[in-house]
């Protein structure tokens, strides 16, 4: 019998069976399950990372699955420190709202009372509407930025907002670089300096730091599917570096009200502008009975599930991102007792070297997959087939490329995103007929899809 089938039904078994020794070891079935899983996912080629489940401060599971980076020379442990991704915002917010409570700042102060050089459009942002992605500022453009002083040079030179600041949504990373310099004019220290005293230190976490150079102890690399390190940079300071195990004393700390109120804990665990959107510390239910972030960073991914009532956190860290999204999901649902399923294998990944060698074997192979192991490969995930495209694309394979987003395209007729992707390829490929008319199918599928907006007026302006 094939071991994976061996495996999923040892899983079943676990998952919805309850065991006569639960009562004395209440934790043991949950963590042979979690374990299975976990075994399962790094097997598959679809976890390498770290993973931490507590319940009432007890210990459910914990674990290391992979290697420090892609020569896979070190193996991870869980003293291992990740790039949390944007759950690395949470500090920003908090430490906002820590401001706040103390009386130093209100949210309805202006991004004009700080002293930044910016322009008119400053005297109408708050920093609640920062807090909330609601400002009309635009994203950092990191194709022309290179340091802080040029994110802020750009912002002194934006004449205008895209939109009236708490009429529209837009998630971007100049709001948390204007809150961080916020918190310095207030504080008048580094936001790493505030965030030292006032969070890592009481916390007692030890394995944390910031802007952590490629050498510092214990640090990850991240690398991507061809086992190639990323070449992590990011323009502005200050982001966090963390163990999951420190990741996990903030999780329970904040959940507690060690740092700030119930209340202004609730204000930022929800948009306070549009309800259902993302908030900056990712998401919670109306009742603010569970807490939920994910982030990612190059190719690290972060994610966490928390539950206030039972103390429940269960988080995952990984420095080859893949499939950690769906993974936690399946933990959490094992944590619930309820039905939980085993994420599939990455198609792109199996497929990959096929593709590069001899497009024509590549798709062949795809095809014969699908018909003998449906069960086992992630079809039914669009992105699978778009990584692929892209990966081709970036490698000058610009042929082969377009006939993998053509096959995306008939797997999903109706996904705007991969005509969009059809588009790009064709463009750089400067088949602009056909670029312009995979363009308009993206946008007669998603109205709302603007770069296939700006691509399609692009076209025509060259094609004039």
């Amino acid at each position: 019998m094939n071991k994976y089938i061996i495996l999923i039904l040892s899983l079943s078994f676990l998952g919805y069976c309850k065991a006569q020794k639960q009562e004395t070891q209440p934790f043991l079935n949950y963590s042979k399950t979690i374990d299975s899983l976990m075994q399962i996912s790094y097997e598959r080629g679809i976890f390498n990372g770290n993973v931490l489940v507590t319940r009432n401060d007890s210990l459910v599971y914990q674990k290391s699955f992979g290697y420090t980076d892609g020569s896979g020379q070190t193996e991870l442990t869980k003293k291992t420190i990740f790039s949390p991704g944007s759950i690395a915002k949470e500090f920003v917010a908090v430490s906002i709202m820590m401001l706040i409570e103390k009386g130093d700042l209100q949210l309805d102060d202006k991004l004009s009372q700080f002293d930044l050089g910016l322009p008119a459009w400053s005297e109408k942002v708050t920093i609640k509407h920062l807090l909330n992605y609601v400002s009309g500022i635009p994203q950092i453009d990191y194709d022309t930025v290179k340091n802080e002083e040029d994110i802020l040079k750009g912002l002194q030179l934006l004449p205008n907002l895209l939109f009236e600041p708490g009429t529209d949504f837009k998630y971007n990373n100049n709001s948390i670089f204007l809150q961080k310099r916020i918190i310095e004019n207030v504080t008048k220290t580094t936001f790493q300096e505030f965030v030292k005293e006032n969070i890592i230190n009481p916390l007692k976490m030890t394995d944390v730091g910031f802007d952590l150079g490629y050498d510092y102890p214990n640090r990850a690399r991240s690398f991507d599917v061809h086992k190639q390190n990323a070449a992590e940079s990011i323009p502005s300071k200050g982001w966090l570096w963390v163990s999951i195990g420190d990741l996990n004393k903030w999780i329970t700390a904040l959940h507690n009200n060690k740092l700030i109120s119930k209340e202004s804990l609730e204000t930022l665990l929800q948009n306070q502008y549009f309800k259902g959107q993302k908030c900056i510390l990712g998401s919670s239910d109306d009742l603010f009975t569970i807490h939920m972030h994910g982030g990612q960073f190059y190719q690290f991914e972060a994610a966490f599930i928390s539950e206030f009532k039972n103390d429940l956190n269960i988080i995952l860290m990984s420095n080859n991102k893949s499939k950690s999204f769906e993974i936690i999901e399946s933990v959490y649902n094992i944590m619930k007792g309820k039905p939980f399923r085993l994420s599939k294998k990455s198609i792109y990944r199996q497929i990959r070297s096929k593709c590069h060698e001899n497009i024509a074997l590549g798709i062949q192979y795809y095809y014969d997959l699908k018909k003998n192991n449906l069960d086992i490969y992630s079809f039914e995930n669009p992105n699978e087939l778009n990584a692929l495209g892209y990966d081709l694309l970036s490698s000058k394979k610009m042929n082969e490329s377009i006939k993998i987003f053509k096959l995306a395209v008939s797997e999903f007729p109706d996904n705007a995103n991969l005509y969009d992707s059809l588009g790009e390829a064709y463009y750089t490929n400067k088949q602009y007929d056909l670029a312009l008319l995979n363009y308009k199918k993206s946008l007669t599928l998603n109205p709302k899809n603007t770069n296939a907006e700006k691509m399609m007026e692009k076209i025509k302006k060259h094609s004039k």
